[in-house]
């Protein structure tokens, strides 16, 4: 039987990348993003339904995986990828912005879980895959808010696999380092505040530095790669490291003392 996997924030970047992936592997892919329209060659493929799905919207969530089960019959994988980066001196970042930033990036990863999770239940098994990065690990410059959301569902993600073995659902982080993708122009938001300019020398001189690292990363592929191989390796491995150096910087932030690491990090980005 062809499996079914709903892939959120399939309009560019890792999450089209992952749905064509899916897709010339021969499954049946639920591409779901705000504005499905915006996207029409991943339509044309075969076995592959493009919804809209936001999930700030708790209504559109349950209505694309209710059009899913309904057109597929069952979904096997959700991949959690929707996300953007809220970036620049936190004094600057309005709370309402920092709301808006967990609302994507925790909040909803949270709601689609629920919503799936009765499905995964009756069926007795399934495969969550919530992507992370890097920075739910260790952390750059400027980048406070991002880091504070991807902790969370590192934190959320390790702690959920425990409850759900007894379902046979598996649960899976990927951790990407720096992609090559849209992400630094198309899903970033750098935070601005009228009257404070006592930032802007620090953030002028970090955001290039954190450009060239995108522009440096590797392709969404591989991360797309890493994500196949969590959904079918059928293994109880938790976290998958998935290029831009990700291996060598996750291994790095382990073995280090905070202050070595803290220190090579400023020396080599500030």
């Amino acid at each position: 039987m062809t499996k079914t996997v709903l892939i959120t924030g399939a309009s560019t970047g890792i999450g089209r990348a992952t749905a064509q992936l899916f897709q010339q592997q021969g499954w049946n892919v639920v591409a779901t993003m705000r504005s499905p329209e915006k996207s029409p060659e991943l339509a044309e493929l075969p076995n592959v339904l493009c919804l809209p799905l936001d999930v700030t919207q708790s209504e559109t969530i349950h209505a694309a995986i209710d059009r899913a089960i309904s057109q597929f019959g069952t979904i096997d994988v959700v991949i959690n990828n929707a996300g953007y980066a809220l970036i620049g001196a936190f004094e600057a970042c309005e709370m309402a912005d920092i709301r808006a930033q967990f609302e994507t990036n925790v909040f909803g990863l949270m709601e689609v879980t629920r919503a799936i999770l009765p499905h995964f239940r009756l069926r007795q098994q399934g495969v969550l895959v919530n992507v992370a990065s890097v920075g739910g690990r260790m952390t750059f410059p400027i980048y406070s808010p991002y880091h504070a959301t991807k902790w969370a569902v590192e934190g959320f993600s390790e702690s959920l696999q425990y409850e759900l073995r007894q379902f046979n659902i598996k649960v899976k982080i990927i951790e990407p380092g720096p992609i090559k993708t849209d992400f630094y122009s198309r899903s970033i938001s750098v935070a601005k505040k009228a009257g404070l300019t006592v930032y802007d020398e620090y953030v002028n001189r970090i955001l290039p530095k954190m450009d060239a690292a995108g522009s440096n990363g590797s392709p969404p592929e591989v991360t797309a790669q890493a994500i196949y191989r969590a959904a079918t390796d059928g293994t109880g491995k938790l976290r998958y490291p998935a290029g831009g150096n990700a291996s060598f910087l996750l291994g790095f932030r382990k073995l280090l003392p905070d202050a070595w690491f803290i220190g090579i990090m400023r020396r080599g980005i500030e």
